[in-house]
């Protein structure tokens, strides 16, 4: 909610709190950001409040807001207006809603430029989702897309790496040659990871080396440690 008010990239109309919140800092701060640009604020009953949430285990707030921006995908294949080049987020039907938000996080504090999520069997951002990318989504551009096999072929054309993260990828991900380069990295869905067409369009395979006995690591696990290791190679300009 305070991230919503901050980034200021969507309308608010209004600002819902709950009557019985405990005081909080960021309580305060979401009052005061709502105040300054003008959000009506009104206070509701317990019972009436959990009526409009839309999550489960609501936690007092929510807002009445425009829908996100969809981005064109080209929008993300190009120098962005900090002057960053693309380092985008590639989700090949990831379909648990917590996993989708762990990874937006992520993203966002890697620094990467765009996220492109496929519009079909694949998890959706909604208000769960949001709710775990605890604010993320208000400050990435989100591009949604018919296919994600299509899209890799205009990330070619446009000169950005597709690089997918598979756990037979002949890669270890900090040998990466590529990731200071416009870059999208790429990663599958929780049970069978990158689909067949995804993995032939890519243009290289990494893998995270693992050092203990499970073979794998949960997808939002995964997305963290690669993003990181990204974002470190390229530095803080990205």
């Amino acid at each position: 909610m305070r991230e919503l008010l901050v980034a200021g990239t969507r309308s608010v109309r209004e600002v819902v709190l709950a009557g019985d919140l405990d005081p909080a800092p960021i309580l305060d701060d979401i009052i005061d950001l709502a105040d300054e640009a003008r959000v009506s604020i009104r206070e509701l009953t317990r019972s009436r409040f959990e009526s409009m949430a839309r999550t489960e285990s609501p936690q007092g707030v929510l807002a009445l807001a425009a829908p996100l921006l969809d981005h064109d995908l080209d929008d993300l294949l190009v120098t962005d207006a900090s002057g960053r080049r693309p380092f985008l987020l590639v989700l090949d039907g990831v379909t648990d809603p917590g996993n989708l938000g762990a990874m937006l996080r992520s993203a966002e504090c890697a620094g990467v430029t765009g996220v492109v999520l496929p519009r079909h069997r694949s998890a959706r951002v909604t208000a769960t989702v949001a709710k775990a990318a605890a604010g993320a989504i208000e400050h990435l551009r989100l591009a949604g897309v018919t296919g994600v096999p299509s899209a890799l072929g205009r990330l070619s054309s446009a000169g950005v790496w597709s690089v997918g993260l598979d756990a037979g990828g002949s890669i270890p991900i900090h040998d990466l040659a590529v990731a200071d380069q416009p870059l999208a990295l790429v990663l599958g869905s929780e049970g069978r990871g990158l689909s067949r067409l995804v993995r032939e369009r890519c243009d290289a395979l990494v893998h995270i080396p693992l050092f203990g006995i499970l073979g794998s690591l949960n997808v939002g696990a995964a997305a963290a440690v690669a993003l990181f290791e990204v974002a470190r190679r390229r530095g803080p300009a990205g």
